[in-house]
């Protein structure tokens, strides 16, 4: 399958999957919410939080209208957010599940990077 062809794919896969990450986001910032017990977040916690949900699900909605700056800046703030997890606790979060919300961020990366290179071709 030639590039030009992916990138629409790719493309599609990304939007999809980051409305179903940034609704899967919002479901538990509601029930959060909503139940309202436990303290509330420390002025470190608010760093992490600024980094990931925040900023990936913000990389999230601008890569529907620039693919790779919103792609760049979802990963980023996931790559920051493990750092900061690291530096705080001295060690990386748990599971997949950090990945799999800002994951489209990659999709969106290489429907960009496919989108450029057959621009530059010109197919």
């Amino acid at each position: 399958m030639a590039g030009s062809a992916v990138a629409p794919v790719a493309r599609w896969m990304a939007r999809v999957w980051s409305i179903l990450s940034m609704l899967a986001v919002f479901v538990f910032a509601v029930g959060e919410i909503a139940g309202g017990t436990g303290p509330r977040p420390t002025l470190q916690e608010c760093v992490g939080l600024a980094l990931w949900p925040v900023g990936v699900c913000v990389g999230l909605v601008v890569a529907w209208y620039r693919e790779e700056l919103g792609g760049i800046l979802a990963l980023g703030c996931l790559m920051a957010f493990y750092v900061w997890n690291l530096l705080r606790s001295g060690h990386l979060p748990q599971g997949p599940f950090f990945f799999f919300i800002a994951a489209p961020g990659l999709l969106f990366l290489i429907a960009g990077f496919l989108s450029h290179r057959s621009d530059v071709r010109g197919t």
